[in-house]
């Protein structure tokens, strides 16, 4: 049993929710990161290892977003994001596993290898995906295959928002507040002073700061933006973490009401480089000290740009007793026998610029 269904048994009664992932993920001291950097104090979170088939931090989420689809009857699942959208592609390969059909709904992006790999895992779990330069563009098309589909089947596919960050998806990242409590008090990990985590559709930091709290915990969440001010700000941090916790009481009324001063939240802003998905030197760079010094793979969209934050803080503005831990969001499954031998021109044709096009320059030589 999950620990927040541990703790609050009501919560497992009436909350939708399918198991799907490998937990606790593993706790890593990075001692030879720490060696190169000057901290002993310095733990990762593995979350990359959340699954069997694939990992990272949407299986957490979509424990209860597919519990919810299932319960609810649905034979199919919407969802959206950019071209290599990691979140659609665990939305497709989770959905496979539970017999649901997989629509994704992508907008175009800067180019990367590991956008390739995403779209033809995609394509091997049989997920329906529609490419649009933009968002807008999308919105009409988008509507009239929900109508048809809805004329055709009698119902309309149940939708997953973006990186499944609703509040019942952010729900997964509170029950991982109350799992690295657990790890605390089973010595795996001091409590951390400062958890760094990436900022993008806000589900994972919300949640974990919800969860941390009401666990207990003194941890502070530092939430690094990697996507565009307009989806990931204050505002909308605060607004999330009010709909989550208020949803959690509505299921169960003796959770603990925390609460968030706007000076808690705490989004570094200096490692976005401009432009969601593309890579920047900074980013990049901690991607490689990562690989070089403990062998763990990160990616140049989310966490290496956390990475490089996480790497900033300790350099230049960390104690040297300080205990912080990086929760890596990025899947550590080898998925490539699976979608050896996969030929692009099986993707609609709108798809076919990405491994046509080079990448981006600071991707070349990258072997992420």
């Amino acid at each position: 049993m999950i620990p927040i269904f541990e703790q609050y048994l009501l919560l497992k009664e009436r909350i939708p929710y399918f198991q799907l992932g490998e937990f606790p993920t593993p706790i890593k001291h990075l001692r030879y990161l720490g060696k190169e950097i000057g901290s002993d104090y310095l733990y990762l979170k593995d979350d990359g290892l959340s699954g069997q088939i694939y990992g990272g931090n949407k299986i957490r989420k979509l424990e209860f977003l597919l519990g919810d689809a299932l319960r609810k009857g649905a034979k199919e699942v919407l969802t959206v994001g950019f071209a290599g959208s990691n979140h659609a592609l665990a939305t497709a390969v989770y959905a496979q596993k539970l017999g649901l059909k997989s629509i994704s709904i992508l907008l175009a992006q800067p180019n990367a290898q590991y956008v390739r790999r995403n779209l033809l895992l995609s394509h091997v779990c049989g997920a329906e995906i529609h490419h649009f330069k933009k968002e807008m563009t999308a919105y009409i098309p988008t509507t009239i295959m929900l109508i048809r589909k809805k004329m055709k089947q009698g119902r309309f596919p149940y939708i997953i928002g973006p990186g499944g960050s609703s509040p019942l998806g952010t729900i997964g990242y509170v029950n991982a507040g109350f799992e690295l409590k657990e790890q605390v008090v089973s010595g795996l990990v001091p409590e951390p002073d400062k958890v760094f985590v990436a900022l993008g559709t806000m589900g994972t930091a919300v949640g974990l700061t919800i969860g941390l709290k009401a666990a207990g915990l003194k941890t502070r969440v530092v939430s690094v933006r990697v996507a565009d001010v307009k989806y990931a700000n204050k505002e909308k941090f605060v607004k999330l973490f009010e709909k989550t916790l208020a949803l959690i009481l509505s299921f169960d009324s003796s959770f603990p009401r925390v609460e968030i001063a706007d000076e808690e939240v705490d989004i570094r802003q200096d490692f976005f480089g401009g432009q969601y998905a593309g890579f920047t030197e900074q980013g990049m760079a901690a991607v490689k000290l990562l690989a070089k010094s403990e062998g763990i793979r990160l990616d140049g969209t989310y966490t290496g740009k956390t990475m490089a934050a996480f790497i900033d803080q300790v350099r230049g503005h960390g104690t040297k007793n300080e205990v912080i831990l990086f929760w890596n969001t990025y899947n550590a499954i080898d998925f490539s026998d699976t979608i050896r031998g996969v030929d692009y021109h099986q993707l609609p044709c709108c798809f076919h610029q990405y491994f046509e096009e080079e990448v981006q320059p600071l991707d070349k030589n990258n072997s992420e």
